[in-house]
């Protein structure tokens, strides 16, 4: 093993570790009050594909076509979609529930790439990045603390697999919530972009988090809205 690699295993570790600190307990079984997060299985993709199905109309602004919402599910958060990204490994995808229950509450679907629009790469830069993609929960569980959850334990799990520094994401420039919600923990804003729906144009804004940054607060989201508009918790 080379200085340099020893070097670089070194700082992953360090993230890996600055981030789970701010994480909540571990779960126990004997708890059923706590979120176990966990990869998922061929077994969760019908139940993945109901709960976007049902999670996403709810993150559009108002004034979204209600039919391009009805475009984008079909095309874009199919069950073929979540089989191909759970046997991508550019992507990962963390599914969450409560201890004793194996009900599917919420999702995260993290990838690494290329920005795919200009107007992203020109924000995160035009080489490989890691992108939350999609955080989204049931609506029942919005306020509980399961997001808060999931998005650090999907935070934490991407710098290990992806052995990345950073992660950002899109969302709704109109949801503020969802806004606030990143930035307490640890995303600050980049800039605008365009995000289509069924076709249909959207003003988002991009986000970008520093997994080594020590402010991330891990504070109870009773107000935060789990489910940000089309962006980090869209396509």
């Amino acid at each position: 093993m080379t200085a340099h690699t020893s070097r670089t295993d070194s700082l992953a570790a360090a993230r890996r570790a600055s981030y789970r600190r701010r994480m909540p307990p571990v779960p126990r079984p004997s708890d059923p009050a706590q979120v176990v997060v966990r990869p998922a299985v061929d077994g969760d993709v019908d139940e993945l594909a109901a709960l976007a199905a049902l999670t996403f109309p709810l993150a559009c602004p108002p004034g979204t076509d209600p039919e391009a919402i009805a475009r984008h599910v079909a095309t874009e958060l199919p069950p073929s979609r979540f089989v191909a990204w759970l046997h991508d490994t550019d992507s990962l995808v963390l599914v969450a529930s409560r201890a004793g229950s194996p009900a599917v509450l919420g999702y995260t679907l993290v990838l690494r790439g290329v920005a795919a629009s200009a107007d992203v790469a020109q924000l995160v830069g035009a080489g490989t990045t890691v992108e939350l993609s999609k955080i989204y929960v049931h609506p029942d569980e919005q306020g509980s603390g399961l997001a808060r959850v999931l998005l650090h334990e999907s935070l934490a799990t991407a710098a290990d697999r992806f052995r990345t520094s950073s992660v950002w994401l899109g969302t709704n420039g109109q949801n503020l919530r969802a806004q606030a919600f990143y930035r307490r923990h640890g995303f600050v804003l980049a800039g605008p972009r365009t995000y289509l729906v069924g076709g249909q144009a959207h003003e988002d804004v991009v986000m970008v988090a520093d997994l080594d940054l020590p402010g991330a607060q891990s504070a109870p989201d009773e107000n935060a809205a789990s489910n940000a508009a089309p962006g980090a918790s869209n396509a």
